[in-house]
């Protein structure tokens, strides 16, 4: 079996670059410092793992993540950009996370990886109503689509579950951070995390 990659989603951390749902709530500079919080650790213990490869795939598409293999995402919704990076590294298991979800750890993502080999499709479900990591194997990388799923929705996590043929083992649930009470949320519990463990 071909080495796992790890694909994650990442904005360049700069004022006003993405985050605009939590932007909303708490501004643009406080949306930033939470960005920069959450994603410069959690991607740093995720690109060190040697158990995968890990590529970031960026927006804007000329943006590189300092020390980590980087591309663009490419046009379109995120459906097609998902796609897009899925097939483009179908030579083995894959799985892509956001850089807003602090609490993806190591040993989750491994785990997601191991599950492939049972069920062929993982999904972590988030308490948003979407997901922190979605997890193939490589058969269903190549072919995978996203026909009518409603990003950014509560439905986000059972629509991508139904178009995947509905037969996604599920992990464990997992906060993003998109909202105010999100971000306040992780901030009370943030410093008990120990990335290495979890």
């Amino acid at each position: 079996m071909n080495r796992p990659t790890l694909i994650v989603f990442a904005r360049a951390p700069a004022v006003g670059v993405g985050k605009t749902r939590l932007a909303r709530d708490v501004g643009r500079v406080e949306a930033w410092r939470a960005y920069r919080a959450m994603s410069l650790p959690l991607i740093r213990s995720l690109a060190r793992d040697s158990r995968w490869r890990t590529v970031v795939r960026m927006a804007p598409d000329r943006a590189s993540w300092p020390g980590v293999e980087s591309e663009g995402q490419g046009g379109g919704g995120l459906g097609e950009r998902l796609q897009a990076a899925f097939r483009a590294h179908a030579r083995g298991p894959v799985a892509a996370v956001g850089a807003d979800a602090p609490d993806v750890t190591p040993e989750r993502v491994w785990r997601a990886f191991q599950q492939t080999k049972r069920a062929g499709v993982v999904l972590g479900p988030a308490e948003d109503g979407g997901f922190w990591i979605l997890a193939m194997d490589a058969r269903r990388a190549r072919t995978v689509r996203f026909p009518g799923v409603r990003w950014s929705s509560p439905y986000a996590l059972a629509d991508t579950r139904a178009v995947l043929g509905g037969r996604a083992l599920l992990l464990e649930t997992l906060l993003d951070v998109d909202t105010g009470e999100a971000l306040r949320r992780w901030r009370r519990v943030q410093p008990r995390i120990d990335r290495s463990r979890a």
